[in-house]
Formats: structure tokens, sequence, C-alpha cells
């Protein structure tokens, strides 16, 4: 199981600075995008990233309505793979295809209330499934521990997909998230709002074993 940071900001001098803090200690991480209008909240959107040299590797997670208007906006620089959510589109094959036209893989997110059942279908054609244990938008928001009983039953299904989760993750939850059998946690405002985020990364790296 692997630590990967998370970045959610609306402001872009403050991903900069998370970034350029995460250069040092991790070489990957996630960026989050946010339109306002899929979810409440609002972030910095392609436009921000266009004219940095990204040092490490990332995932672009799209909370928004609209993915494939995103996609060509966004800076491919060090990007493997685009996560857009299941509820924006009951019949999601253009979306994958948009992003497997740009050579990334393809990942799907699931927001918490969100059966199994209703995107089991379109498991066959992604890389990754990204289960959200908060709902999502907001920097910090409580833990949603019945996502890890949905990630259980989606193991026992696909046992080769690769499986993410994001959201309200803690040092008081890493061991019930990595029992669940989770490839990746993504952590954010617990390690960015941290006044050493590369310590407190190394803390949930220990942590994990």
């Amino acid at each position: 199981m692997k630590i990967v940071p998370a970045l959610l900001t609306d402001n872009p001098q403050d991903f900069k600075l998370m970034l350029a803090q995460a250069e040092t200690f991790t070489d990957f991480v996630q960026i989050d995008f946010m339109d306002g209008s899929f979810v409440p909240s609002k972030s910095i959107g392609p436009e921000d990233l266009a004219e940095i040299k990204m040092g490490i590797g990332w995932e672009a997670h799209l909370m928004v309505k609209n993915p494939i208007h995103y996609l060509s906006s966004l800076n491919k620089n060090g990007l493997e793979r685009v996560i857009f959510h299941l509820e924006v589109d009951p019949r999601p094959e253009s979306i994958v295809s948009a992003i497997r036209d740009l050579g990334l893989a393809v990942g799907l997110a699931i927001n918490p209330e969100t059966p199994l059942s209703q995107f089991e279908g379109i498991v066959p054609q992604i890389d990754s499934a990204l289960f959200l244990s908060v709902h999502p938008g907001f920097y910090g928001s409580p833990f949603i521990a019945e996502v890890l009983e949905k990630i259980g039953e989606f193991r026992s299904h696909f046992p080769s997909t690769l499986i993410g989760i994001d959201g309200g993750i803690s040092l008081d939850n890493i061991q019930r998230v990595k029992s669940s059998g989770v490839d990746y946690a993504c952590v954010g405002s617990r390690i960015f709002r941290h006044d050493n985020p590369g310590k407190r990364y190394e803390e949930f790296v220990k942590a994990i074993g």
C-alpha cells in the first residue's frame, strides 16, 4: 500500500508551495480539480498548471461535471492517470475513450453512497477505482467507515483492479484502511496542514509498515 499526497486548493500560489513541498518527499501526487458545480467548492483549474514543470508523477482527480472539457487543457507533463466520477455520466464510455486517446490510464471515482451494482459493468474498461470515503469537495471532511465494506466487496469481484481510497484518511484510521485491501490512500489536509508536511508523510508511511 502506498500513501499518495493529495493537493487541493483554490490558490495558485498555495498550489505551487504544496507541489514544491511534495517534490521533496514523494515521487507521485494526486491533484484535485473542482468546478463548483459537481461539487460545491472550486479549486485551481488546468490553466493554473499550464506553465508549471512537474518534477514528479501525478494523477488528476476531476470532481467536475464535464471531464472531457478538462482533458484538452491538462498539463500532460508527468500526468499518468485521469480519474473522473461515475456520477457525472450514466454512460461513461466516451470519457474512458477520451482519456485512452491521450495515452493515459483511466481511473473511476465512486462517491460514498454509490452502490457497486451501479458501476461494476464499466470496471473491465478502467485501470483503477478510487473510493471516496468522504463527500467530495472539501479538505478535512469526516471519514465514512462504511466505504471500507464496499471496498472489500469490490476486491472480491475485481481482484486485479488497482484500488485507491480518498478522504478523511488519518493516522488514527490508516491501519483499518490498509486492512481493507486498498493499493493506495490519498492524504491531503493531514499532510499539508501540518507544520512539517514531509515529516507527517513519513509518519503515514511508517504507520503502514
